[in-house]
């Protein structure tokens, strides 16, 4: 008798397994067969409750989208044919390096390629932001970003920027120029020496006269920031703020604030040597 009891445990317990299996084959293919006209946004991420967090957050902030979550790339299948946007991956503590987050890269690439990939990391080292960017990633999100600064970069990266956090900045409390340069894509500067011992940085020349100011609110945009944390950042109004964004976006040219994060970035990408002044 207590043999049969162990044996009826033991296929209840098969029979569960089976069904949580069978369940979420279930929500992914009503998922695939739901608003067809609508683009998607996939998130990857192994962990149930981190997965339906963030399902929850987006679909609060990202209108226009079918939100999806998924635990594996694996499920992508289910979509094939549709018109993926954005596949946010999670690789946590993994280096990119790592062949199992390689192979995820790839096979993103492949199954997805107009899609632009976004990482969720627990690390936010250079090394490992920098390898990222190399391999195509449009977007790299450490968890130790605040959830507004996440959703303003996701939007960056679905208007077709791409969004990573700025060089860890030195004790002084500003980046190294070198360093800031590289995150920004502007021109490397040369020390010129005068005749009288100053020394002046020359670039070869700049897109548009922007403000140091300005400067600082455009670097602020390009990790998409809102208007509330830059005017935090830069110990700002949001007034002022708001000016600041109308003049550059007046001198770039562009209609919105990510169409001139787009317009600096690519003007600058063109300037990449430098002259020296004559005196």
């Amino acid at each position: 008798m207590e043999n049969g009891n162990q044996k009826l445990v033991e296929w209840l317990s098969i029979y569960s397994e089976f069904g949580d299996i069978m369940d979420d084959f279930t929500n992914t293919a009503e998922l695939a067969q739901g608003s067809q006209k609508l683009p998607v946004l996939v998130i990857i991420e192994q962990h149930v409750l981190a997965r339906t967090c963030i399902l929850n957050i987006l679909k609060r902030e990202l209108t226009g989208f079918e939100i999806v979550e998924m635990a594996t790339t694996s499920g992508l299948s289910w979509f094939s044919g549709r018109d993926i946007r954005l596949i946010a991956l999670n690789v946590g503590d993994k280096e990119i390096t790592d062949p199992a987050i390689e192979v995820s890269l790839a096979f993103l690439a492949e199954f997805c390629p107009k899609a632009s990939v976004a990482l969720l990391s627990n690390r936010d080292d250079e090394v490992t932001i920098s390898a990222a960017m190399q391999r195509g990633v449009r977007g790299f999100f450490p968890k130790s970003i605040p959830v507004e600064v996440a959703i303003a970069g996701l939007r960056l990266v679905l208007a077709g920027g791409v969004y990573r956090p700025l060089p860890i900045v030195e004790q002084s409390g500003t980046s190294s120029l070198k360093a800031l340069s590289e995150h920004l894509d502007v021109p490397e500067v040369s020390e010129i020496h005068e005749g009288n011992g100053a020394t002046t940085l020359v670039p070869e020349r700049t897109m548009v006269d922007l403000t140091p100011r300005e400067q600082h609110v455009l670097e602020a945009l390009q990790l998409g920031l809102p208007n509330k944390l830059i005017a935090v950042r830069l110990n700002l109004s949001e007034n002022t703020v708001k000016m600041h964004i109308q003049r550059i976006m007046r001198k770039c040219s562009a209609r919105n604030r990510t169409e001139a994060v787009l317009r600096w970035s690519r003007q600058l990408n063109g300037h990449a040597h430098l002259r020296v002044r004559s005196s």
